[in-house]
């Protein structure tokens, strides 16, 4: 096959996501190459070795992916690929590790839109608390809604102390301001709810982090979000497959938005992406400011 169209898959884990694979195939990459294990030392190396053996016109038919499980070190190894190029040898590249990004990326466009459909109101100003926010898809949401103006807090169950150590090093890293938060008990759970606007449910898969009995209390509550579909579901209430749905049993009728309905804007997005990177005369970086910005773009358009 002459010129085919290359994606490179870099990974710094022993196995490459599957469900990567699937989606470049989906659109329509002719060769999906993956590579494990890989160090952050090695993407300047492999990123040359990927853009001088394809001529002035190859590049426009080559791809690099960044995967790996880690928000903060997908972002190193996207920076660093991004500072290998040599001009006019330079190929798009698209960070996504675990799907974090195009899954933090729809889960805050589809909060933003929910809120101004209920409200007329933007992020700014409205206090969003993540559980299981020191996860990479919780980290990711928190940076994008503090860009936004939001005030974010990240907790975990682990307490205040290692949230807040996450939330610091994240901000230091990104130029926002978050903060962290305990949501080890539902005591401490309950000391937050009722001041927050947002709330988004980013724990692991098959744990609930709300029950309705709690949400009775969250007086503040706009939108509650959560992004785990396995049973059961972290949010008490929402409905995998909720956009918009009213919850009766807070007091101000917040929206749920369920995992599956977020996961089907993820699909889109993280489809979308891959097609940019192939259609693009010119390469393209997509990280999770320009996956937020297709994000919107897509949710606008429902």
């Amino acid at each position: 096959m002459k010129d085919p169209y290359l994606l490179h898959m870099f990974n710094p884990t022993k196995n490459v996501s599957p469900f990567d694979v699937n989606m470049a195939y989906e659109a329509e990459f002719d060769c999906v190459i993956p590579y494990s294990e890989v160090a952050l030392d090695d993407i300047h190396a492999l990123t040359q070795d990927t853009i001088f053996s394809r001529g002035k016109k190859g590049v426009k038919r080559t791809g690099i992916f960044i995967g790996g499980r880690e928000f903060g070190l997908a972002i190193d190894m996207f920076n660093r690929a991004k500072t290998a190029m040599v001009p006019p040898f330079e190929v798009s590249v698209f960070a996504d590790p675990s799907g974090a990004i195009t899954t933090a990326a729809a889960l805050m466009a589809c909060v933003e839109q929910q809120l101004q459909k209920k409200t007329g109101e933007s992020l700014s100003g409205k206090r969003i608390d993540i559980i299981g926010g020191t996860g990479p898809v919780g980290v990711c949401a928190g940076i994008l809604a503090a860009n936004c103006g939001a005030t974010v807090y990240l907790t975990s169950r682990r307490g205040t102390k290692v949230a807040t150590e996450y939330a610091s090093e994240y901000n230091s890293r990104f130029g926002v301001e978050m903060f962290g938060a305990d949501s080890s008990t539902d005591e401490k759970v309950m000391e937050f709810l009722p001041k927050t606007n947002i709330v988004v449910g980013a724990a692991k898969a098959g744990i609930q982090v709300l029950s309705k009995r709690q949400l009775i209390e969250a007086k503040n509550l706009l939108v509650a979000a959560d992004v785990n579909a396995v049973p059961p579901v972290g949010i008490e209430g929402v409905g995998i497959h909720d956009m918009g749905v009213e919850l009766s049993e807070t007091p101000q009728n917040a929206i749920g938005l369920g995992a599956l309905a977020i996961g089907d804007i993820k699909y889109k997005l993280h489809l979308k992406l891959f097609e940019m990177m192939k259609s693009a005369d010119e390469p393209l970086y997509l990280d999770h400011n320009r996956a937020f910005d297709v994000a919107r773009e897509i949710v606008s358009k429902l």
